[in-house]
């Protein structure tokens, strides 16, 4: 009779999977720990959870555009896209930098945990410790090279 306490196990441990499906929606920053992130398929690999965000949560449709400045208190840049590392977090931050009107501008990638973000009279604004020149010097992103 030792196969009770192998089925036993089975059943145990799928009726706890069922359990964990169910749990409540992550909220805030918990959110970023409830999961592995996205998956890089063409299939979900776990059931469907819901998440509640804050009020202090930023949402990059909020982020976009958002306008980067030096320690002077200087427009020298502004935040033009967000780059998702295989599918789990946010590595990097592209910024658009130089040109006039949109024409002759570039793009670089900073990392994110260079760049300060807070909340200024409803408007957000971003902070990083460089210049434009230096800014404007920095490697370049070229979207045409990246895999669509």
């Amino acid at each position: 009779m030792k196969l009770f306490p192998i089925v036993a196990a089975t059943v145990f441990s799928l009726s706890a999977s069922a359990v964990f499906a169910q749990e409540a929606a992550a909220t805030g920053a918990d959110a970023t720990l409830a999961g592995p992130g996205l998956t890089m398929g063409k299939a979900a690999t776990m059931p469907l959870k819901y998440v509640n965000i804050q009020d202090s949560d930023l949402v990059v449709s909020k982020l976009i555009g958002v306008d980067l400045y030096n320690k002077n208190n200087e427009t020298i840049g502004e935040i033009s896209d967000v780059v998702i590392g295989g599918g789990k977090s946010v590595i990097g931050v592209v910024a658009s930098v130089g040109g006039f009107l949109g024409v002759g501008e570039s793009y670089v990638v900073l990392d994110p945990a260079s760049i300060a973000i807070g909340e200024e009279d409803g408007t957000w604004k971003a902070y990083v410790d460089t210049t434009k020149d230096d800014l404007t010097k920095a490697p370049k992103l070229d979207y045409s090279k990246l895999k669509k």
